[in-house]
């Protein structure tokens, strides 16, 4: 089987799939369907890519497109979903999911919670976040690639956040990277508590 891996470069993750005897191509630009990049492909996994598949390109990959996404879905689907789910103090995990015609919305494979404590950071949890989803894969890859597993469409309501919405927090990581979640949490939800109660 030919594998177009979408995202920044990870060697292990392409040796890992190598190991089934598929070949894989690494692949970071946007696509569209005619880029030569897609010809005799036959699955597509996502993992960390910047740019929205377009509509043509989900259509031919049907059930054979996922995505590898740090949140529990349906809560902070797009962009920071790790800072977000402190802000808002949503719940946290992983989760696997058919790539459909919406940003995160496709039907859910597999998924898992994650906790944090007092110590952690962001950057503490992001590495959790990555190092839960990439086992979650491992485990899960040899069904998913004999379309073995049974999916279940996403519950309702969650959240969505585009790159711009964490502006107007940026200034609460007094540490970058390695501030304390601790300082975050919730700090979005008593944001849009006070606005009302000012209008």
């Amino acid at each position: 089987m030919k594998i177009l891996l979408l995202g920044p470069e990870r060697v292990w993750l392409k040796d890992f799939l190598e190991g089934f005897g598929d070949e894989v191509i690494q692949y970071q630009d946007k696509l569209d369907k005619n880029s030569s990049i897609l010809n005799n492909v036959e699955y597509i996994i996502s993992y960390g890519y910047r740019y929205i598949i377009k509509s043509d390109i989900v259509q031919k990959f049907k059930n054979r497109a996922i995505n590898l996404h740090i949140s529990y879905l349906p809560w902070n689907k797009g962009a920071d979903p790790n800072l977000w789910s402190f802000l808002e103090d949503s719940p946290k995990g992983v989760t696997i999911h058919y790539i459909d015609y919406g940003l995160d919305t496709g039907e859910i494979i597999v998924q898992k919670e994650i906790s944090y404590n007092e110590r952690d950071t962001l950057r503490t949890t992001y590495e959790r976040l990555t190092q839960t989803i990439e086992k979650l894969f491992m485990e899960n890859w040899p069904l998913i690639r004999e379309g073995k597993v049974k999916s279940i469409p996403q519950p309702m309501g969650g959240s969505y956040h585009k790159l711009k919405d964490k502006e107007k927090y940026l200034h609460l990581l007094t540490k970058g990277w390695d501030t304390p979640v601790r300082n975050l949490i919730g700090k979005a939800k008593q944001n849009e508590e006070e606005r009302k109660r000012r209008f």
